[in-house]
């Protein structure tokens, strides 16, 4: 099963246990954990999280795949945790699948927690991917602006070997809410909604999970693709999700749940963040 993509710019180099300065966020980060995992993390926000079963051609056996994603004040924050017991995918060929199809430049080793890894780097986006025992990591950010420093202020709260904090469940996480919020008036408006035509710059993607079949659309050998219109909010959320096209057996509900966790940075009209709607596809195909 495939799916259309959206675009994400991103890429480039650093030391992992590095602490920078973070510029002041909204509210005070938490730190969140995952039931039958071992690492934990800070994020500014309660991250989305989607939990599916993934096919692994070598082995021919299915792995169990954990996405999170939080979205704050023009940074997208990350996680994709994959079971590899025994070691069986290398890091380096995690790598080269989980990196966006990117033609990465050669890495910089980093360590955290005495796991070595790989970062890799640029101003607006930091990349880290690490191997335990039996986990593979990817814990990346991105940000509307260079060399923000809460991209870093992210990585240096990673944690592989301790399970601490507010544990996550699998949903849509909650939205960005900036302290200064605007004048009575203004927050009683509703506030507009645009086509990408009309914003200085689109949204860029951070987090975007697969759907999965459902047992019964398996089964009954349903395959095509669920279009879905829906609204990327201005706070970081997909909302307003409406079915222009679905499919039967769960799938349309599938694809919904899915589209609810992207995590993106908003677009921009006149330097404000605002809302834009957008078509997403679902491609449902059995192989």
């Amino acid at each position: 099963m495939k799916r259309i993509l959206i675009i994400v710019c991103l890429l480039f180099v650093t030391d992992a246990n590095a602490q920078m300065p973070s510029q002041p966020d909204s509210s005070p980060w938490k730190r969140y954990s995952v039931r039958d995992e071992q690492f934990s993390i800070a994020l500014p926000t309660l991250p989305a999280m989607h939990t599916s079963r993934v096919f692994y051609e070598p082995t021919r056996k299915y792995r169990t795949q954990r996405l999170l994603g939080s979205y704050a004040d023009g940074v997208v924050y990350t996680v994709l945790v994959l079971e590899n017991p025994k070691s069986q995918e290398s890091l380096e060929d995690f790598i080269a699948t989980n990196s966006y199809s990117l033609v990465l430049a050669a890495g910089q080793n980093v360590i955290r927690d005495g796991f070595a890894g790989k970062e890799f780097s640029s101003p607006d986006y930091v990349y880290q991917f690490f191997a335990t025992e039996n986990r593979l990591y990817r814990f990346d950010a991105i940000s509307r602006t260079e060399n923000d420093p809460r991209m870093r202020q992210f990585l240096s709260s990673v944690s592989l070997n301790k399970k601490e904090g507010v544990e996550v469940i699998d949903g849509a996480g909650e939205p960005f809410e900036p302290v200064n919020q605007s004048s009575p008036s203004e927050a009683d408006a509703t506030p507009r909604i645009y086509v990408g035509k009309e914003v200085d710059r689109k949204i860029r993607l951070g987090m975007k999970p697969e759907p999965s079949y459902t047992e019964s659309a398996r089964a009954n050998q349903i395959t095509g693709t669920v279009v879905l219109r829906a609204v990327f909010s201005s706070n970081g959320m997909v909302t307003n999700i409406r079915v222009v096209s679905g499919l039967p057996n769960g799938l349309t509900e599938r694809a919904i749940d899915a589209a609810r966790k992207i995590k993106f940075i908003p677009a921009i009209k006149d330097g404000k963040y605002v809302s834009m709607w957008m078509q997403l596809e679902f491609n449902f195909n059995l192989y």
